[in-house]
């Protein structure tokens, strides 16, 4: 396959940065951008000097004329991952994630399709109801935008097909479920992994909102990132909404316990947003198997090793 130009939004963030990776490692030419309201860019450290590694941008998807200078580049590819990401914010400030959620990824779009390029749309398992079998959650299963960032991800995602739809641009949404990982933030608005490695390795609680029953699927962040760049490799899932995940579930109390392997250090406190709260939480990713021959490749033990030990040694 030949090297694409490739622009990353968000690219500076958790997820970002591995598939700013992962695109390098396959021989693309790539651009990122990012206004550094949620990534770092120390996440960036060595990509930056990859001799493929073209540009970094620190801008505004809702700065129009920012996007307009940038897409002269003459991208292939848009992996749109720039957006609010915090539940509890959203439900704060619910305008401030619908203006970088829905009105960035319209002006985006705009782009992309006065440019003829394909944008590969991150969207999440957030959007989804909870699980009603042990098969998992698949991409016809119903929808409940139980916050205000579900509701800006359901919004741009039908933004997103229906630029597929009315104009023929090249597009897919994409749902990774509960992603972790290296470079996963540890405090407050870190995924829970990252949360309780790094208290565990401080000596601290883990500190569990609700009753702990609720379930999530870990998909390992190289995994993830592999997902996401072949959705934008492959002209099977245009048009298409794409799940991701582990295919297994585990509850919050079973995490804990797997993590600290100490029941007393484990207390439970109330749920700051139980109306969001997800029960269960389980990924089919038989499409993504079919279409892209994509499955995971780490287990749940393996990506927590690999957590845990970048954690120990990260200046974070």
């Amino acid at each position: 396959m030949r090297a694409l130009n490739v622009l990353v939004t968000g690219g500076a963030g958790f997820i970002g940065r591995w598939v700013v990776a992962r695109l390098l490692q396959d021989g693309n030419r790539v651009w990122v951008l990012d206004d550094l309201s949620n990534g770092r860019i120390e996440n960036l450290g060595k990509l930056r000097a990859h001799k493929n590694f073209i540009k970094f941008v620190k801008g505004d998807i809702k700065d129009n004329r920012f996007l307009n200078h940038l897409f002269i580049n003459e991208f292939d590819v848009c992996y749109h991952l720039g957006a609010s990401i915090n539940v509890q914010d959203s439900i704060d400030r619910p305008k401030e994630t619908f203006d970088n959620d829905v009105i960035g990824t319209f002006n985006v779009l705009e782009q992309c399709k006065k440019h003829k390029v394909k944008i590969v749309f991150m969207s999440t398992c957030m959007v989804y109801d909870r699980a009603q079998s042990d098969d998992g959650i698949n991409e016809t299963d119903p929808v409940k935008p139980a916050s205000p960032y579900a509701g800006a991800k359901l919004a741009a995602e039908n933004m997103v097909l229906s630029y597929y739809y009315a104009y023929g641009l090249p597009a897919v949404v994409i749902r990774p479920f509960n992603t972790y990982g290296p470079y996963q933030k540890t405090g407050g608005e870190g995924g829970v992994v990252a949360i309780f490695l790094k208290n565990k390795l401080a000596g601290k609680t883990l500190q569990i909102y609700g009753d702990g029953n609720q379930t999530r699927d870990l998909l390992y962040v190289e995994d993830c990132a592999r997902f996401v760049v072949e959705s934008g490799y492959s002209e099977h899932v245009d048009g298409e909404i794409v799940n991701a995940g582990l295919g297994e579930d585990v509850s919050i109390n079973e995490l804990a316990e797997l993590i600290v392997e100490d029941e007393e250090r484990i207390e439970h406190i109330p749920h700051i947003h139980p109306q969001s709260e997800i029960p269960k939480l389980l990924c089919d990713y038989s499409k993504a198997k079919e279409l892209l021959d994509w499955e995971p490749e780490y287990t749940l033990d393996e990506g927590i090793s690999k957590t845990e030990e970048w954690i120990k040694t990260a200046k974070i």
